[in-house]
């Protein structure tokens, strides 16, 4: 498992049969570095709006899931990247910002996971000119999705729905933004 610079693991699982799965996850990453995020799987997982796959905990350096086998990897960077989010810094998230701005005033529809698009479908033209809670959540989402689609491996999913070219930009955005050696979670 790919550790901090000083060796030390940087997930922590709770139930190390899951190992191999996790394993599989971050070979398709960069190489990461940070304090160790503890991985652990909870039944009946559900934030305000109700059940939910897994849930992040950043302060807590934590992430618990309630997902299948099959939608692990998507899950799994899907809750790594809101700490690669965290990290990354404002301008770079003003300029991800922007992307999806521009997407959205080109009237993208779709999304690359259902929590970016329920956020999207919800949006007025206030929320995006001022830059409210609303939006900046939307773009938070819509990075970790993308991010889930690009590094899970799975090349087709029901909640892929975004269009070939917005995907593309996408892509190259990211190629970009984490071009360095080292990934910060």
């Amino acid at each position: 498992m790919k550790g901090t610079a000083a060796g030390d693991p940087l997930f922590i699982l709770e139930d190390a049969r899951s190992g191999a799965a996790v394993r599989r996850v971050l070979s398709r990453l960069p190489r990461m570095s940070g304090a160790p995020v503890r991985l652990q799987w909870m039944r009946g997982l559900r934030d305000r709006r109700g059940a939910v796959h897994a849930g992040a905990f950043l302060r807590g350096r934590r992430i618990a899931f309630d997902c299948s086998r099959a939608e692990f990897p998507r899950i799994f960077i899907h809750e790594l990247f809101h700490f690669v989010w965290l990290r990354l810094g404002n301008p770079a998230r003003r300029c991800w910002e922007d992307l999806v701005k521009s997407e959205w005033l080109e009237g993208a529809a779709g999304e690359l996971g259902w929590s970016a698009e329920w956020r999207k479908c919800a949006l007025a033209r206030r929320d995006i000119w001022m830059r409210t809670r609303r939006w900046r959540e939307y773009c938070c989402e819509s990075f970790c999705d993308t991010a889930a689609w690009l590094y899970s491996g799975i090349g087709r999913h029901p909640e892929f729905t975004l269009a070939a070219p917005f995907r593309r930009r996408r892509r190259a955005w990211l190629a970009e933004a984490l071009s360095g050696p080292v990934l910060s979670i």
